[in-house]
């Protein structure tokens, strides 16, 4: 905690000037971490899961008991033609069956005979059911089953967002930190023409070196200094690059500093950040792939919504069955005899409707089966070739290190040549420049291999810890 507050305070400390500050190393997993706790897209991406816990709240409102009231009264020329009073208490069940109780208390002069109920009233306690379509599976029902799925399936989506954001953040850093190798070499050796420069400036003024020798010294230390010119140049825009991922928990954006610098043993970290140290292709379980859960939530729901349709091919009967009572304290008052019953049955003659919604459930969740299947196949492929292609950089990092090391021997062989009078600037500068190339080879292969790291991380959906 101590070290990440100190970054902090490197990361806004803007009052020294550069030649002040001491360097700081902001290392991978500190970086993932501020743009894992505060990056506004990461924030964006737990969003979805708060939409879907709001969908999942407003599905299960569908099973609130409801309380009803109508009252309903008509005065005309002095008379009270009727006063009607109608209060219900409902409760809705998981299945197709509502519980209610009802008070009922009507007077008039015109008013309907059906509506007479006794003086202090009519009360009733039953229960209504759909008993074919809407039993086992009805609109209310399959929302909150397809909710709670989309619920799963969000947070699903909401770990690949995060890793894709995360694995952006980390192709910037990996960036910046080859940049600043980059630099660092071109730094080494412009070292090197300057002390070349100068000796062979000295040896022309005692006359054991030609003018010719003093030209070219100069070109190749002006060249060194073109390059780690622009070798700063590009670690500017590189820090730039990565301060798009650095945010505080207030939102505010991090501009990030000179003083701060890449990890330089970043690759031997790397695994433990990705948390990949452990992962095998071998034991890659398909199945636990958060993309994969995704689209089986996906399935699932669609699957919900294909029961539904067909569910509603179903004619609808539905039934009620009510006791009536005018004194409901004494318990014995609700009997068979005093009672308010009905049905009702529904059929369209042709269904084209209810099949037409069929035939598209159906051939949505088939279509969502046959992108399941797609994606197991191409994250399996992408695994397997990230796989392969780590092992070929482990390869390639044994040539690239074997040929630094042989480069270097040669231009220490060819200064010493050069010291001894039997050898030239130019042989010196080639072989120099040959080391240079490689060292700037073996960057490059390094940043590739640590990107493909990064891939594997995206590619597999691995989480880290915050």
């Amino acid at each position: 905690m101590k070290k990440i507050i100190g970054l902090l305070f490197l990361l806004m400390f803007q009052q020294y000037s550069a030649q002040d500050k001491i360097e700081s190393v902001m290392t991978l997993s500190e970086y993932l971490g501020y743009v894992k706790n505060y990056h506004p897209i990461v924030k964006q991406a737990n969003l979805v899961i708060n939409t879907s816990e709001a969908k999942l709240l407003k599905a299960r409102g569908a099973f609130d008991p409801k309380i009803e009231i109508d009252f309903d009264n008509k005065q005309f020329k002095e008379k009270e033609y009727y006063n009607k009073l109608n209060g219900t208490f409902k409760i809705p069940t998981y299945y197709g069956l509502e519980f209610k109780a009802n008070f009922e208390n009507n007077e008039g002069l015109f008013l309907n005979p059906e509506a007479n109920v006794p003086t202090d009233g009519l009360y009733a306690a039953g229960v209504s059911a759909s008993l074919l379509k809407g039993l086992l599976i009805n609109k209310r029902m399959a929302d909150l089953k397809q909710a709670k799925l989309f619920l799963n399936q969000a947070k699903e989506d909401q770990q690949i967002l995060v890793n894709e954001i995360l694995f952006k953040a980390s192709i910037s850093y990996f960036n910046w930190l080859k940049i600043y190798n980059d630099r660092n070499v071109y730094l080494n050796f412009l070292n090197n023409a300057v002390v070349r420069f100068e000796s062979t400036k000295r040896a022309f003024q005692q006359g054991d070196k030609a003018a010719i020798d003093t030209l070219e010294a100069g070109i190749t230390l002006n060249n060194r200094k073109l390059n780690l010119e622009k070798a700063r140049i590009k670690l500017v825009k590189a820090s730039l690059e990565l301060s798009n991922y650095l945010w505080l928990n207030d939102n505010t954006p991090v501009e990030l500093q000179d003083n701060i610098i890449p990890d330089v043993n970043t690759l031997e970290k790397v695994d433990t950040t990705f948390n990949i140290a452990l992962f095998n292709n071998a034991n890659f379980d398909i199945e636990n792939h958060p993309k994969i859960r995704s689209l089986n939530f996906k399935v699932r729901s669609l699957g919900v919504d294909k029961r539904l349709k067909a569910n509603n091919l179903l004619p609808q009967l539905d039934a009620q069955y009510n006791f009536i009572t005018q004194t409901p304290r004494q318990g014995n008052s609700f009997n068979v005899d005093n009672y308010k019953a009905g049905i009702s049955f529904k059929l369209p003659i042709f269904l084209r409707k209810e099949r037409g919604d069929l035939k598209l459930a159906k051939a949505k969740l088939q279509d969502a089966e046959f992108e399941t299947e797609a994606a197991k196949v191409s994250i399996r492929n992408k695994v397997n070739a990230v796989q392969q292609e780590l092992d070929s950089y482990v390869t390639q990092n044994d040539f690239i290190i074997n040929i630094v090391k042989d480069y270097g021997t040669l231009l220490k062989a060819e200064e010493r040549k050069f010291f001894l009078g039997e050898s030239s600037l130019f042989l010196v500068n080639y072989r120099e420049s040959k080391l240079i190339e490689t060292k700037l080879k073996a960057i490059d292969l390094e940043n590739s291999y640590l990107e493909t790291k990064a891939n594997l991380f995206k590619t597999a959906v691995i989480s880290i810890a915050d």
